[in-house]
């Protein structure tokens, strides 16, 4: 068996750690393979690509984009290329409408009594992403939640009194966008979609006819039993199976990093990686 994460996140998007931390966290762990995955942003690829080479752990760039439904779907994308045209084109405008988002999110906080401003979540990104997870930390802090998970609960998720919806890419869009680039496209966290066996084949075979590659099988969060289905989803599809913490970093940055698969778990020659 070997440790793997092709799922985890920096503060370029809504992660605790750096790349260089999480590299380092990798190296210390003993990882066969690293991929960052941060929301809708390639901007930490290149440092955390140098931070690999330097601590000598397989590394490998990577995204995670949001998708139009009406339910949780996220596409992430293997071994693209930072900086590619088109899909840096889009996530410029993602960048732009979120920051809009938060505007109208922390309207709401005011009009619901609570006077915070949008600077005091963007000094706790450490000059990064400015995500909700930040503003959940502001009303913590602030006292107005008791925990992140609270904040959510009572002010940011969808139906909460804050919560602002946002624009999402077509799932063909998003998986176009990740092939242009070079890259191989991932169903994220398939449990997450909360929908029956039929509903996720169908999704699947769906997402299948617009190109692809693979399914998160192996995930953190996952039971046993889920985790077997998703491998076996996979194999009926024709495609292939990937593995992922989803790491934020919450905890101690290194002990939960990492997901024990088998060595010929992954095509390694189809990902680019040596």
């Amino acid at each position: 068996m070997i440790l793997i994460d092709m799922h985890v996140h920096s503060r370029f998007s809504d992660g605790r750690y750096t790349p260089q931390q999480l590299a380092a966290a990798a190296k210390k762990r003993g990882l066969a393979l690293l991929a960052l995955t941060d929301h809708d942003t390639t901007s930490g690829l290149p440092v955390f690509m140098e931070a690999c080479e330097r601590e000598g752990v397989r590394g490998l760039c990577g995204i995670e984009l949001s998708a139009a439904a009406p339910y949780t779907l996220h596409i992430l994308g293997y071994r693209i290329t930072p900086g590619a045209g088109n899909l840096e084109k889009r996530l410029e405008d993602i960048r732009r409408k979120r920051s809009e988002r938060n505007a109208r999110i922390f309207e709401k906080l005011n009009k619901l009594g609570i006077p915070v401003r949008i600077e005091e979540a963007e000094a706790l990104t450490n000059g990064e992403v400015l995500a909700r997870p930040h503003i959940a930390q502001l009303l913590v802090d602030k006292g107005y939640a008791f925990s992140i998970g609270d904040a959510f609960i009572k002010y940011l998720d969808r139906g909460a009194k804050a919560y602002v919806s946002r624009e999402r890419i077509e799932p063909e869009e998003c998986i176009a966008l990740i092939r242009e680039a070079g890259g191989v496209a991932v169903l994220a966290h398939p449990a997450q979609c909360r929908l029956d066996d039929a509903g996720l084949e169908e999704l699947v075979a769906r997402l299948k006819s617009y190109g692809l590659w693979g399914i998160e099988a192996v995930y953190g969060a996952n039971s046993p039993e889920t985790t077997f289905r998703h491998l076996a989803l996979a194999q009926r599809f024709g495609l292939y199976a990937t593995a992922g913490s989803d790491f934020h970093g919450t905890g101690d940055h290194s002990a939960d990093i990492g997901m024990a698969v088998s060595e010929d778990f992954l095509p390694w020659a189809r990902l680019g990686v040596r």
